[in-house]
Order: structure tokens, then sequence, then C-alpha cells
């Protein structure tokens, strides 16, 4: 760890110039002014003194770039960590007490030393994710100590950048680095912050986005074998292929969208029941299509589309992942088109249907694809209903884009990100 006065002095020099580029792009000096700030509201907020120690950690949101609604029926996704993430600045402490102060939040405090099992008043809380990312921890034999931190985010809450799965991942890297020489692994530190989110923070999900913000860049993930799923990182740089990553909020309202949710993962998984499995990756196409009149019958029209697209989104994933290492970008973006109107036509998870006069995220996707007149790619984003689309713009087309699209939905509603190569980590210590 590095004094908080020779780190921000550090933090001009050419090395953590060139570590900053590294994560952030080219606005290096932002990134920089961000990391001191972060450092002086720590000493601040902890009373520490110039000469305190500390470390500076990273973990990126994620993006999901190809294969919608596929990982809960074990199908391949692919994903990856962008430059938007969370920053901690930390120090271990000399008991098992954690106190964290993030930007914009109540202080958290917990002791480790005390009840590591989920506590209900917790549920839904980052105390809960704090709680079940240490006892997962301690469960594989891992020390388990105190320390405090101060994290601000840039990870756009709501955006389907996943900021749940960046925290759990930020704490893991934190516990790991301090009490564990930084020996787990990150695909382990998924698994942990899966862990956590499902059983402590109470909240069902897959493990696409620890993976993602683990791991670091771009990765294709096969959940065939759901506790063993095969990580395969896809070294393409996107910033070379001529097209900016837009990420763009439609306004729409998460609320009361739990069932919406629900019941895609539940009507394919019925599909699936029907023919004899547990989950689509598990049956056959052929014998799917064979059985579509009695599907129909048995689980209704919605049902059957819904599998239509699982089974054509999972084979896109492999072409989108081979269009890639042949650097076919053009083909690349062909495929993240059928995807989005795949997610249109068939998984139907556009608009959620009670109000028809409410279809931001639809009406974002239109005004889109008008606006690149036949050029670049446009798609729902993550879980869909409400949220995000994410575009791929090309980049003599970018400021026009983003000032239609903003006209359209609102300033700041469109984001621009670039694929980071690195998960999880420790920014600066030594």
């Amino acid at each position: 760890m590095r004094p908080c006065h020779e780190l921000i002095a550090y933090l001009n020099e050419p090395t953590a110039q060139a570590r900053l580029r590294q994560l952030y792009g080219e606005d290096v000096e932002a990134a920089r002014m961000r990391i001191e700030a972060a450092i002086k509201r720590y000493q601040t907020l902890f009373g520490r003194p110039d000469s305190h120690a500390v470390t500076v950690f990273s973990s990126p949101g994620r993006t999901e770039i190809g294969g919608n609604h596929t990982d809960h029926q074990h199908g391949r996704v692919l994903a990856a960590s962008v430059n938007l993430d969370m920053l901690a600045i930390a120090a271990p402490s000399d008991s098992s007490s954690v106190l964290v102060h993030s930007e914009g939040f109540p202080p958290l405090h917990l002791d480790l030393n005390g009840e590591l099992s989920p506590q209900e008043a917790e549920a839904g809380r980052p105390e809960a994710l704090i709680r079940g990312v240490a006892a997962a921890m301690k469960e594989r034999g891992f020390s388990v100590r105190g320390f405090e931190a101060y994290i601000t985010s840039d990870v756009l809450t709501g955006s389907g950048l996943s900021s749940s799965a960046a925290f759990e991942v930020l704490i893991g890297t934190i516990l790991s680095t301090f009490y564990c020489d930084g020996a787990i692994s990150p695909e382990e530190l998924a698994t942990i912050g899966r862990y956590a989110e499902n059983v402590f923070f109470k909240k069902p999900c897959g493990l696409m986005d620890q993976i993602a913000c683990a791991v670091g860049g771009t990765v294709a993930i096969d959940f065939c074998d759901i506790t063993a799923p095969v990580v395969t990182k896809v070294d393409y740089d996107f910033a070379q292929s001529g097209h900016v990553l837009c990420i763009i909020d439609s306004g729409a309202d998460h609320a009361d969208l739990t069932e919406a949710y629900a019941a895609i993962p539940a009507e394919m998984s019925a599909v699936a029941e029907a023919l004899g499995h547990c989950f689509l990756r598990e049956v056959d196409e052929a014998q799917f299509l064979r059985e579509l009149p009695c599907l129909r019958q048995l689980v209704g029209d919605r049902a059957v589309l819904r599998s239509m697209h699982f089974f054509a989104d999972n084979q896109r994933v492999n072409a989108q992942v081979d269009a890639l290492f042949a650097d076919d970008f053009g083909r690349f973006l062909e495929l993240v088109n059928e995807s989005g109107k795949s997610s249109g036509l068939y998984l139907q998870n556009l608009t959620e249907g009670t109000d028809p006069k409410r279809q931001e995220v639809l009406l974002a996707i239109c005004r889109a694809e008008s606006l690149l007149k036949g050029r670049g790619a446009v798609r729902v984003h993550g879980g869909g209903f409400a949220g995000t689309i994410q575009a791929f713009v090309p980049m003599d087309m970018i400021d026009a884009f983003k000032e239609e699209m903003e006209a359209l939905l609102g300033a700041g509603c469109c984001h621009t990100v670039h694929i980071r190569p690195e998960g999880g980590c420790v920014l600066f210590r030594e």
C-alpha cells in the first residue's frame, strides 16, 4: 500500500497514466482526478493523515452483447466488462469490523466475527452482500477480517450494467487482496458473489453478471454445466472496429416488473419439462420442432416463441464469437441486429403490456434504427421491458446519434462506453 500523499503524486507518473489509460481509455485526466478526489474523500471520512497507506480497487460494470435470456436455460452468452466502474479506496483494519462509506448512501458497519448467516432485515441491502461474500469465503476456508473503504461508482443504477455484481466482486477483491494474498480466482469470486446475491440479498440471478465483472474483457460463457461454466476470453479490440458502443436509457419504469421477468424463464422451463427435461439446453431442437403442435396446446404460443428465441440466440453466440475471431465485424453487427429482432418478435421483452401508451424501449429501438440508416446495430440490453438498449454506432455518426436520442429521451440518456480488458482488480497498491 502507498501513503495517501504519495499515491496522489504517483497518479501523475507515466506508469500510473498508462494503467489508467488501460482501464478507462483516453480520458486519463478525468480518471486521475476522480481517484484523487476519492482518496481525499476517504481521508476526510475516516480522519486519516496523508501518511496513511491505502489501496485502490476497481470493479467494472458489464454489458451483455449476445445471448438474451439464455443463461437461465444453461445456454451461452457473450458479455464484456466496461470502463464504468466502482472505485474503492480501502485499508485493512486491526479487527473484524467492516466500515464502508459509499457515495450517496448511509455508512455501513458490520462485524465479520458476528453472525454470518442471512439476515432477513438486510435482504435487498448492500450489508447483505458484504455479509454474504464474507460468509462464502469463510466456508471455503479463507481468512476474513475487517477493512474500511470509501466507494464511489459511475456504474449506472438500473442500466443493465449490473451494479450489484460489480459491488460483490469489489468486496471479494478487497478481502482476497488483504487477507488471502489475492489467491481467489476471478471465477471463484464470481461464484461467491452470486451466492451472496442469491442467499443473503435474496435476489435470484444467474452467474453471467459476476463472471463478466470478475474476469473482465470480452468473454463467451457456456452454462451447459451450471456448476462449472466454460469461460472463453475473446481478445477482440472493439476500439478498432470503427464503432462506438452506446448504452441508452429508455426512461422506462422498472417498478412492478417482477412478474414479467419471472415469466420468461418459467415459460421456457415449461417447454423443457413438457419434453422431459428441466432446461431448454437439454432439449434437442429437432424434437422441439416436431412437437410444436402439441406444445402449443400444453404451454401456449408465447412459451413456444420464447423457446424459439432461445435456440436461435444460443447458437448466435457461437456465430458472434466466430465473427470476432475472424475479424469480421460486419457479420458480428448482423448477428447483433438478428438478436435484437428475435428479442422483440419471439422473446417479447420490449414492452410489458399493461399500459400500451408506455412503450419506451421499443420506441428507443425504433428511433435508433432510423438514425443508424442501416449501419451499426441495435438491440435490447439485459432483461428488457424497461431500462436500456444497446447500440453499436459508427464513429462518424456518434455526435448526431447522441444528440437525437437525447432529444427524444432526455439529456444524459446516451452513454458511450468502451470494453476494458480487466475485471475486478487492484488498481494501485505498491
